[in-house]
């Protein structure tokens, strides 16, 4: 039990995946974030443009 143990502790294999893990979560949260202003930004256009359109 011991040797798996520190065989475990001193094992490497999976840190990669965890970090690939960590930085999709954060570029995805990141993706969201800029998503909703983004969001809002295309919406101000496109009012504009309709307000333009309807008044002339």
């Amino acid at each position: 039990m011991r040797q798996l143990l520190r065989r475990l502790w001193k094992e490497e294999d999976g840190q990669d995946l965890t970090e690939y893990g960590l930085l999709l979560v954060l570029i995805a949260l990141a993706s969201i974030a800029s998503m909703n202003s983004l969001a809002s930004a295309i919406n101000g256009v496109f009012s504009t443009a309709a307000t333009n359109l309807s008044t002339s």
